[in-house]
């Protein structure tokens, strides 16, 4: 009877312990060369190639192009051929919501599809931080599949918090009272709102709704002081677009609230305000508009402008005439878009939603092609929406967005080439993450497609 006791109690402690994770990180010292593809920086610039990029660890080491490699390789380094492939860094999403509300068989699936997109990273406007914190960790030590996720910690008004996903992300405490979604009132001490958002492990802040301009002001100007990004609405409601862009938020969302500038009055909530005033707003480039443009490029504030949101707006609108009128536009949203191009703004890729559970590819394709087809972006314009700009919305310094020695090896590889067809993207067929490959190959869309369904 005591010969099989050890093997139970085995059987037991295995059963009780975790399982073992391996972790797709990249080892510091391992090389990878990628040899003979057609280089998209991400700056703009024209293709170049072939071009040679050597990775060690997690980092591009160096770039060169022609033929020739310019280095010996050490022992046991990977040379993948990418003779007819073309490289651009990996596509940053700059607005998703990945646990709004909470849904980590969801999340999981959208950061599968992402990565294997091309995806590398994306900018998290404020969700569940308590589920957004572990994604992002699992994510960052390679524990999951998934793109780097930066993420923001919420500030609006009382007011506010009566909307139901604010108690939806805030499960288990007071929806306004936590150090992830707070109420800001008259009587906040902002040095500690601020600490307390930080505390998160929060990238940014984000700044929602129903402030006025002195508050607005007064949480940008802590949060730069305690060295932490803005990200916010255009238009906070009563705060006007013009004083989120003189409180010098980092990047502001949402093209069509720039519109409000010229509404008046303005509404004074986010959940009670008036589509924008299209008569006001003019046909052709607005004059009021195009002064908030010229601050916002003087100063390096991003537009995240979410030409996706509005298309989605159009198409619910079409499908139930008798729901909602959208308040803005595609053609308006375009329209503004296109003047921010031409003022000089730097203008991100985002699209503050996902596309369909059996659409086997990432949004953001779609919000490049909008780019392209509506805003009069060209596919290189695009590209570096969808990758130095992003990277931009993030942080001011980004060490990734661009291909360039120093910089995280964050690609993606395709086999069309994208820089005169933005749909190329679909031709994805690689990408690498932090110096980690993901063959296109390897992913099952209909898997994630199953387990993307919404509740």
């Amino acid at each position: 009877m005591t010969k099989w006791i050890p093997a139970v109690l085995a059987a037991c402690i295995a059963l009780a312990a975790p399982p073992t994770v391996q972790a797709a990180v990249a080892a510091e010292d391992a090389y990878v060369l990628y040899k003979d593809a057609i280089l998209i920086d991400g700056t703009g610039a024209r293709p170049q190639g072939p071009a040679t990029l050597l990775v060690k660890g997690e980092r591009i080491e160096k770039v060169w192009m022609g033929n020739a490699i310019a280095f010996k390789l050490p022992p046991g380094s990977q040379v993948i051929d990418a003779s007819g492939l073309y490289v651009l860094p990996g596509l940053i999403n700059s607005h998703e919501h990945l646990a709004t509300p909470p849904n980590r068989p969801f999340a999981e699936a959208q950061m599968r599809r992402d990565l294997y997109g091309g995806v590398t990273t994306v900018r998290d406007m404020a969700d569940d931080l308590r589920q957004l914190a572990d994604l992002a960790r699992a994510a960052r030590v390679g524990e999951l599949a998934g793109p780097d996720i930066r993420y923001a910690a919420l500030m609006a008004g009382p007011e506010f918090f009566e909307d139901p996903r604010t108690h939806a992300v805030s499960a288990g405490a007071v929806a306004g009272h936590t150090p992830w979604m707070q109420a800001i009132d008259a009587k906040t001490d902002f040095k500690l709102a601020v600490a307390l958002a930080r505390g998160t492990g929060a990238s940014a802040i984000k700044i929602y709704a129903d402030l006025p301009a002195e508050r607005v002001k007064a949480i940008t100007a802590e949060a730069h002081r305690q060295g932490i990004p803005v990200w916010a609405h255009a238009a906070v409601f009563p705060a006007r677009p013009s004083d989120v862009i003189a409180a010098k938020a980092d990047a502001v969302s949402h093209v069509c609230m720039l519109a409000y500038e010229v509404s008046d009055p303005i509404p004074k909530a986010y959940h009670h305000r008036a589509a924008v005033d299209a008569a006001r707003l003019g046909q052709g480039d607005n004059p009021v508009v195009g002064k908030l443009l010229a601050r916002m490029k003087a100063q390096g504030t991003v537009l995240d402008a979410t030409l996706f949101v509005y298309a989605g707006l159009d198409a619910s609108h079409a499908a139930n005439p008798k729901g909602p009128t959208p308040y803005c536009t595609t053609e308006i949203a375009a329209r503004l878009t296109d003047q921010a191009r031409r003022a000089g703004v730097t203008i991100s890729a985002g699209t503050d939603g996902f596309s369909d559970a059996a659409d086997p590819y990432p949004a953001i394709y779609q919000e490049l092609e909008l780019l392209v087809a509506k805003a009069g972006f060209t596919p290189l314009e695009a590209i570096r929406a969808g990758t130095e700009a992003g990277a931009l919305a993030i942080e001011a310094h980004p060490d990734f967005g661009i291909i360039a020695p120093g910089k995280l090896a964050n690609l993606m590889f395709t086999a069309r080439d994208p820089s005169t067809d933005i749909g190329a993207l679909r031709s994805v067929v690689m990408t690498v993450k932090r110096g980690v490959i993901y063959r296109r190959a390897d992913y099952n869309p209909q898997t994630d497609a199953a387990q993307r369904k919404d509740d």
